[in-house]
């Protein structure tokens, strides 16, 4: 049983595209499409029900706390976690799954060939090294969720970031692959350039301090 799960926000145009498109790139391998959604106030829970097999809310709680109450309610032992925006390819999910077979990782990371803002490059040039990744940020990855399954979040939204240094604390062996991603949206969650930044900033500060203490 193979386990996807997205965090979403203000989705509802582009979930039945992305679960469309998941299921025709798992075709035959066992699999279930959970959706976690962060009370979105335009109806995505809604919409996501009809093409996802769960679909969980949370209350505001960020990212990161969305992913990982996906990963910890799924019933696969692996996990794959995509963004919902459809930034991240679908169809490479298989791709994915055999590279974490090949080369024996406990979580395996897509990391992003071009990184978009100045501090993902510094944050993936630092702790991204420490952790043996090129996309601190990229939450385009597998897990094994054994890793997960009884993690606590402690240090608030990350991005993502949180769940991964928490795993390479934890023993995991971590490894990396790149992608070409397509060309981001126009208005992305996250937000505009300086507060992106400052968000990121914020989030590999704290993940920093977590990691090497």
């Amino acid at each position: 049983m193979i386990s996807v799960v997205t965090a979403s926000y203000n989705e509802a145009e582009n979930v039945p595209r992305l679960a469309e498109r998941l299921r025709a790139a798992l075709g035959g391998l066992e699999h279930e499409l959970i959706l976690v959604d962060d009370s979105s106030p335009d109806g995505t829970a809604d919409v996501a029900s009809r093409y996802f097999d769960r679909v969980i809310v949370m209350d505001h709680a960020g990212q990161t706390a969305c992913l990982l109450e996906g990963i910890r309610s799924s019933r696969g032992d692996l996990v794959v976690t995509i963004d919902a925006d459809l930034e991240n390819p679908p169809e490479l999910v298989p791709l994915m799954l055999q590279a974490a077979k090949a080369m024996g990782c406990d979580v395996l990371v897509a990391s992003r060939t071009v990184l978009p803002r100045p501090l993902e490059i510094v944050a993936s040039s630092t702790l991204g090294r420490l952790l043996g990744v090129s996309d601190l940020f990229s939450n385009f990855r597998v897990y094994r969720k054994s890793l997960l399954a009884d993690y606590a979040l402690k240090l608030g939204e990350t991005f993502g970031c949180e769940l991964l240094a928490a795993s390479r604390l934890r023993g995991a062996r971590v490894c990396d692959v790149l992608y070409r991603p397509p060309p981001r949206r126009r208005n992305p969650r996250i937000g505009g350039a300086l507060r992106a930044n400052a968000r990121a900033a914020m989030a590999w500060l704290k993940c920093m301090y977590f990691y090497l203490a």
